[in-house]
C-alpha cells in the first residue's frame, strides 16, 4: 500500500462519507490481501461501520475470499454500502466485468472509489495488464452503470518519501443509482450477458442461478 493511494483513499472517506460516521456501513474492501505492509482498514473499521477484506486468496486482511473473480457468489447481491479498492484493478485480466460486480454488490444509492495507476513500471502480482486514466475511468463508469462523481489523475509530483508518486493514481468514485423492480431485473440481464459475452469460459466460475 503506498502512501499517495492511501492519502487519496482518505480523501474520499472525508468527502463523501462525511456526516455518516454513526451509520452502520457494511464497507467492502477488493483486494485486501497486505502484500507489502499497510491496509485501508485503519481508515474504515470503526464502529458502527463494518470493514470487509476481499481478496482472491486467503491472507493478512482477507476476510472473504471470493474464488471466481468474475462472480462473486460468496457476497450477496445490493448488501454494501461501500466498495473501495486500490492498486487491484490493474491486475484483473476482465476489469470492466470487476466494476459489474461491484455494481451489483452495492446497494442502491452506495458508493465505491476506485484506485488505479495510470503510470509506473510494471509489477506482476501475479499479473499487471491495465493502466487507467480519467476518461477510462469514466467510459468503465458508462459500462457498469454507475453514477460519476468524481474522476481524477494525480498530476506532477507531491513528494512522497515512499516513491509513489510514478503511479499517478487515477481515482473513481461512482454511485449506484436507484432501480425499480423491473429495471432491476433488466440490469441483471444486462450483466449476465456482458459477462457471457466480454469473458473466455476457461476463466468463467460455474453455473448457478444468480439474483438479481
Amino acid at each position: 500500500m503506498h502512501r499517495s493511494s492511501y492519502d487519496k483513499m482518505s480523501a474520499f472517506r472525508d468527502r463523501h462519507l462525511a456526516g455518516l460516521g454513526d451509520a452502520p456501513l457494511l464497507i467492502y474492501d477488493l483486494g485486501s490481501c497486505e502484500v507489502s505492509g499497510g491496509s485501508y482498514r485503519p481508515l474504515f473499521d470503526r464502529p458502527p461501520w463494518r470493514y470487509r477484506g476481499i481478496d482472491l486468496a486467503p491472507g493478512p486482511n482477507v476476510d472473504v475470499v471470493v474464488r471466481d473473480p468474475c462472480r462473486w457468489r460468496e457476497i450477496p447481491s445490493r448488501s454494501a454500502d461501500v466498495v473501495v479498492s486500490g492498486q487491484a484493478l490493474e491486475h484483473a485480466a476482465f476489469f470492466w466485468v470487476v466494476l459489474l460486480e461491484v455494481r451489483r454488490v452495492l446497494k442502491p444509492g452506495g458508493l465505491c472509489c476506485i484506485i488505479a495507476p495510470s503510470a509506473g513500471p510494471e509489477h506482476r502480482y501475479p499479473v499487471d495488464c491495465w493502466r487507467f486514466f480519467p476518461d477510462g475511468m469514466a467510459a468503465l463508469a458508462r459500462f457498469a452503470a454507475l453514477e460519476a462523481l468524481e474522476i481524477y489523475s494525480q498530476d506532477g509530483d507531491t513528494g512522497y518519501p515512499d516513491g509513489s508518486d510514478l503511479w499517478r493514481d487515477t481515482v473513481l468514485v461512482g454511485r449506484k443509482p436507484f432501480d425499480s423492480p423491473a429495471g432491476r431485473l433488466r440490469e441483471s440481464a444486462r450483466r449476465c450477458l456482458l459477462r457471457a459475452l466480454t469473458v473466455p469460459r476457461a476463466v468463467k466460475g460455474g453455473g448457478g442461478k444468480e439474483r438479481p
